[in-house]
């Protein structure tokens, strides 16, 4: 699925990553976590292809396809797909219409034809009552005026309707009480399957209670300095990070 072998990138000049080592096989969720600063949230912005952020050196690869090589645009339609730590507000762009732009913008980059708009209504249907997302919800401009916790479901119920191969949560978990984690957790965890796999970058043990991962690195310095089962994050829960750092 995402291999990643000896990245290395920086932003304005200054080094970031150095070196991240990672494979991520099929139908996998692995976990990330690490002190502020660590490089977590960069590692998900150069995977996605953001601006400003500049690879040095190294490779990664999706199901064999060079991602670093594509345009951020490539990279979702090859099954890419990155939920924001802080999701951006669209004001005058309809959920519904959002949604549907974005499927069907990756459907021709596929060389697929458009889905049908009662084939559309129907997936977004079945999708909303999955995850609780109301009708009134999907009316509104695109995370305008939504809490932390909509925004989160927002997020998680964009990776639904688009069925990402490779599916990055950056700190989704960030300002979430625990009912709005919990429901974020089960729609990540409705959505694991043999061929989809997630990278979970978190600061806290807790979202890992719910969505229970095969992997857990620790990132610290730029580079991964420990790898371990569910249980190492637990173990970080109690000790910190000071002595890996």
């Amino acid at each position: 699925m995402l291999k990643i072998t000896n990245l290395t990138a920086e932003i304005g000049g200054k080094t970031i990553l150095n070196g991240i080592d990672l494979e991520i096989p099929d139908g996998q969720v692995h976990a990330i976590m690490g002190p502020n600063g660590a490089g977590k949230s960069t590692l998900s912005y150069v995977l996605s292809g953001r601006e400003g952020y500049t690879v040095t050196g190294g490779s990664v690869t999706l199901n064999g396809q060079d991602i670093l090589a594509m345009a951020p645009h490539e990279r979702a339609a090859a099954g890419l797909f990155l939920a924001f730590q802080y999701p951006v507000e669209i004001p005058g762009v309809q959920m519904t219409n959002f949604l549907k732009t974005a499927i069907n913008a990756q459907r021709k980059q596929r060389g697929e034809p458009e889905m049908e708009p009662l084939e559309f209504l129907k997936l977004l249907k079945s999708r909303q009552k999955e995850l609780g997302v109301s009708d009134e919800m999907m009316k509104r401009p695109v995370n305008v005026g939504f809490s932390g916790g909509e925004k989160k479901r927002n997020d998680i119920l964009q990776m639904a309707v688009l069925q990402p191969k490779m599916a990055i949560l950056d700190e989704t978990d960030s300002g979430l009480d625990i009912d709005a984690l919990k429901v974020v957790a089960d729609g990540v965890n409705r959505l694991r399957a043999p061929d989809r796999s997630f990278l979970v970058i978190t600061h806290y043990q807790r979202l890992l209670d719910y969505i229970v991962p095969d992997v857990v690195h620790v990132l610290a310095g730029g580079k991964i300095v420990k790898t371990g089962g569910a249980d190492l994050a637990k173990e970080l829960e109690k000790t910190g990070y000071a002595d890996l750092i």
